[in-house]
């Protein structure tokens, strides 16, 4: 899971804000948000999930099973059941004798 940058913004007291402390908040959600990608789902091993911590509920694509799992809490559960895809395309048809005849 992504970590967000550590920060050490004043806490606001009262209804403004100052602008150089707006100034520093937009420069952090603008590093943090370019560091972490909500599309990309991290890949890992069973090696590796028995051994790092996760979050319950982070989704992860485990690339020894080659299948998406989601972390309950206590292990991860496959999030649908592994298939193997047809990756090309073949046929073979057979018909009896065929007689082509030009007059």
């Amino acid at each position: 899971m992504g970590k967000l940058l550590e920060t050490r913004l004043p806490i606001a007291q009262g209804d403004m804000v100052s602008i150089e402390t707006f100034n520093r908040l937009v420069r952090v959600l603008e590093l943090n948000l370019s560091a972490h990608d909500p599309e990309r789902i991290k890949h890992f091993t069973n090696t590796e999930t028995s051994e790092l911590q996760f979050a319950t509920g982070q989704i992860i694509f485990n690339s020894t099973v080659e299948v998406h799992q989601a972390f309950d809490g206590n292990e991860f559960r496959n999030l649908y059941e592994h298939r193997t895809y047809v990756t090309g395309v073949s046929a073979t048809m057979s018909v009896g004798a065929v007689t082509v005849t030009i007059g």
